[in-house]
Order: structure tokens, then C-alpha cells, then sequence
């Protein structure tokens, strides 16, 4: 395998240079208005601000969807027995980000051969991202949250964030409640009820045209909309939840070279998942007065078959790569008449089992770890003006094959020059929402660390400061 070759699948090794693909790069907002005018209710009853679920907002989630305020067209059998309830209106929503985005140091303009030329440093998005939305009922105890998005650096439409549930509720003898459902969906903890897992975790909202660091552990998001998963979940007195279930792969854009049609994949499919990647969830919730506490762990069991090109597959059976991810998690929030405040936290340890890899010469370790440690602290006033401070820390095994040096005469900025992952820094967001539905955000990305040095981290020049960002955005959904 040529050393172009190797250090084109360690990146992706490294779980992805970017923490998730075209329209899932930036996580997508789960607070859209078809909610609102299916239940009646306010933005304010699901949501401290726009995506951040309350109490509410996670029960009515965990029952699928379905609760609605809206007149139904109805048929039932003559024994009473439901067979269709159709909102007169169907729950549609759109979603638009524009933005712009600058960071401190522009990266090299690789058109500039052998001339010392940057690229245009500042890059609008109008938009970043445009999205619609089918979210609410569909039938009795099955509602749906699904999103379709125009995002500008890859110029396509494409399937996003989804989560179809099925849900019902039982009184318990002592006059407790269980919930119980399935959710089959197409990114691990995109159907999860807190805002300290991945999918929903701050930023809420990220620029696409910054520099990324190129670690990420696999349940970060770079399998986010290449899965289908099928879970399922108890919610015992909208307290204690715990939800199991898996995953498999199920690539967008792919298609078998010999049939034409969608699969079935085959060694020239890259990082196809072996069988099924088993995912699991436990939380608890304490909620007092205008408070709430919940603590969890989560998990995620990836095995990846690397796959490669039809000019050289890799046939779909043989070594694998392992990422094993067990994490732990937080969230306190305090919710009063105007002054709102929370803290969402999460760590979470990754082992690598690396046998495909290290065969091939594409990591220089037969195994690895990977760990990042995530916390953020939000305070708004009258839902109005706010903001969020969060700390962010990568730490992981060093390997010159995941995480390489430029190639001789290379640009470098995504490269490491010692083989490291670690990457830490801050994050400060200010928001403005003159309505509810609509957030202006100015956003600072600071990087203390940044793929393993804080000077010339990449073996060509480029500080780790060099990389800080400034986003400014403006948000709606209607």
C-alpha cells in the first residue's frame, strides 16, 4: 500500500477528520415549530432555548412524538379499535443557518503551488444549512422526527438526523408509569433524551468551514446517517431510562459495482460495520421544585471492516478494526420564571483494537485509546439574552499512522507532527432571541492544543491558535 494510500485510511481510522459527514457535521435542531402547533404549546414547555429539552420536552419525546392538541381525522373498528388518526395539518417545519465564519490564521492555497498564497480567509454560508422536517404523529403510538437538508459544502439534499418511535405508557399497581418503545433511527444517541449525549451535545450549532482536529471516538458522530439502528427503551416514572439495541451499517450514495443497485456492500464499501455494533443506555433523572439532576452511562461496540477501492478492495471478511466506547454523563438544569441555567457533561474512553490497521500498515500501534472529556455550563435571561462557556479536551495513545505528518512538500494544518491526538480548548457562545423561534449567535473557538502541540503542531508552521474561529449565526425555524 503506497504511504498516500495508508495515510488516507488513517484518517478516517482516527474516526474521522471532520466529527461527522456533510449535513451531520453540525448537530441539527431538535426544536421545530410543527411541535408547537401539533401540541399547542409554546417552544418554552419542550425547551429552556431552542434545542435544549426540559423535563417535558424529554417525556414527550420518550412517548414518541405523539402528543397533540390538533384535530384528527379518525376510523375505528365496530369492537373500538383504532385504525387511523390523521392531523388535519400535517407537522411540517423548515429550518435555515446562515452564517459566516473566520478564522484567526488562514490555511494554505494548495492552487499556489511552490508560492506562499492563502486561501480567502472568511467563508458565508447562505445559507450553511437549510432543513425540512416531518416531526410529530403519525399514527397512534408511532410519531416521527424526520429531516432532510441542503448543506453548502457538499451543494446536495440528503437524509439527516432521524427517529422514528413507536411508544405507549402502563400504570403501574403502586400508580407509577412505565414507558416503554422502539426508536429506529440513523445516528447512535440521536434518540437519547438528554443534551449531554453526542448527537444533541453543545455547540448546538457548528461552522463547516473551520479546521477540525483529527481525532474523534466512534460514537462522536462519523457514523451519523451511514446507520440504521433499531432500540429498545423503559422509562419507569419518568426517572430511571434504560435502552439497548444496535446498529448496522447502511451507507448513503453507495452503490455495488456489479448489480448497480444499492448493495449489497462489498469489499470496495470503506468502513462498512461487521454484523451488528451493539449500543446501550442507563439514566437517571431527579427532579425537585424547578430543578433537575440526571447522571448516566452510554456505550457503543464498533467493529469496522476497512474496506478499500475497486482499484484495490479489501474483501468484507478477515481483520477488523475495534472501537470500543463506554461513557459517562451529566445534566443539571434550574429553570425558573427568567432566569435559566444548566450544565451538561460528558467523558467518554475509547479502546481500539486495530488488527485490519496494523496489518496494513496504516497505524503504527496494534491498539490504542482515545478519550474526550466535554463541559458546559449556559445561562439565559428571560429566554432572551444567554450564552455558554465550555471546556473540550481530546487525550489519546500516540500513533504516527493515525495521526500523521505531512508528506514532504505538504500543506500540514490537518496533520500532527508528533503523532499525537490531543487537542483541547474553549468555546464561548453569546445568543440573542428576539423571538422563539429565531437565535443570533456569536461563537469564539479557542484552541490550546490542537493534534498534539500547541506550537507548530503540524511539522509546517501552523500554531494551534492559528486554527481559533469566530461563527456568527443566524438561526430560525418556522
Amino acid at each position: 500500500m503506497s504511504s498516500m494510500k495508508v495515510n488516507a485510511l488513517a484518517r478516517f481510522l482516527a474516526v474521522a477528520a471532520c466529527t461527522a459527514a456533510a449535513a451531520g457535521a453540525a448537530p441539527a435542531a431538535l426544536a421545530v415549530p410543527s411541535f408547537a402547533r401539533q401540541t399547542g404549546m409554546a417552544c418554552e414547555a419542550c425547551h429552556t432555548v431552542f434545542p435544549e429539552l426540559t423535563h417535558f420536552g424529554r417525556v414527550f419525546k420518550a412517548n414518541g412524538y405523539t402528543l397533540t392538541n390538533l384535530k384528527q381525522v379518525r376510523d375505528v373498528t365496530g369492537k373500538k379499535e383504532e385504525l387511523l388518526e390523521l392531523a388535519q395539518f400535517p407537522p411540517l417545519s423548515i429550518m435555515a443557518q446562515i452564517s459566516y465564519t473566520e478564522m484567526k490564521t488562514p490555511v494554505p492555497d494548495l492552487a499556489a503551488e511552490g508560492a506562499p498564497g492563502v486561501a480567502q480567509n472568511g467563508t458565508a454560508g447562505f445559507p450553511q444549512q437549510l432543513s425540512f422536517f416531518y416531526a410529530g404523529k403519525i399514527a397512534p403510538n408511532f410519531g416521527a422526527y424526520l429531516q432532510l437538508t441542503y448543506a453548502n459544502d457538499t451543494g446536495t439534499i440528503g437524509i439527516d438526523n432521524s427517529d422514528l418511535r413507536f411508544a405507549s405508557a402502563a400504570v403501574l399497581p403502586d400508580n407509577g408509569t412505565l414507558t416503554y418503545g422502539l426508536s429506529v433511527n440513523n445516528n447512535p444517541t440521536v434518540q437519547d433524551l438528554w443534551n449531554s449525549t453526542p448527537a444533541w451535545g453543545f455547540p448546538y450549532a457548528a461552522s463547516n468551514a473551520n479546521v477540525s482536529p483529527l481525532a474523534a471516538t466512534a460514537i462522536s458522530g462519523p457514523y451519523a446517517q451511514n446507520v440504521a439502528g433499531l432500540t429498545a427503551y423503559l422509562y419507569w416514572n419518568e426517572s430511571l431510562y434504560v435502552e439497548a439495541g444496535g446498529y448496522r451499517s447502511a451507507k448513503q450514495g453507495v452503490t455495488n459495482a456489479l448489480t448497480g443497485a444499492a448493495g449489497p456492500l462489498d469489499g470496495t464499501t470503506s468502513n462498512v460495520i461487521q454484523g451488528l455494533a451493539p449500543y446501550w443506555r442507563a439514566a437517571y433523572e431527579y427532579n425537585w421544585s424547578r430543578n433537575s439532576l440526571e447522571v448516566g452511562l452510554y456505550g457503543l461496540d464498533v467493529k469496522v471492516l476497512p474496506g478499500g477501492t475497486p482499484s484495490a478492495p479489501s474483501p468484507l471478511i478477515g481483520p477488523f478494526n475495534q472501537f470500543d466506547d463506554v461513557a459517562e454523563d451529566l445534566e443539571y438544569q434550574f429553570i425558573g420564571d427568567q432566569h435559566l441555567f444548566s450544565v451538561l457533561a460528558t467523558h467518554i474512553h475509547e479502546s481500539m483494537t486495530l488488527n485490519a490497521a496494523f496489518a496494513s500498515g496504516a497505524s503504527a500501534n496494534p491498539s490504542d485509546t482515545l478519550t474526550t472529556s466535554e463541559i458546559a455550563a449556559t445561562y439565559y435571561y428571560r429566554r432572551k439574552i444567554g450564552g455558554t462557556l465550555q471546556y473540550f479536551s481530546t487525550t489519546g495513545t500516540t500513533d504516527t499512522g493515525l495521526y500523521p505528518a505531512p508528506l514532504p512538500g505538504a500543506a500540514g494544518v490537518v496533520t500532527s507532527a508528533n503523532g499525537s491526538p490531543d487537542t483541547r480548548g474553549w468555546i464561548a457562545e453569546l445568543n440573542y432571541l428576539p423571538w422563539l423561534n429565531v437565535k443570533v449567535s456569536a461563537q469564539y473557538t479557542w484552541y490550546g492544543k490542537f493534534n498534539g502541540g500547541g506550537s507548530n503542531y503540524d511539522g509546517v508552521g501552523r500554531n494551534a491558535s492559528d486554527n481559533n474561529t469566530l461563527y456568527l449565526l443566524l438561526w430560525f425555524a418556522y
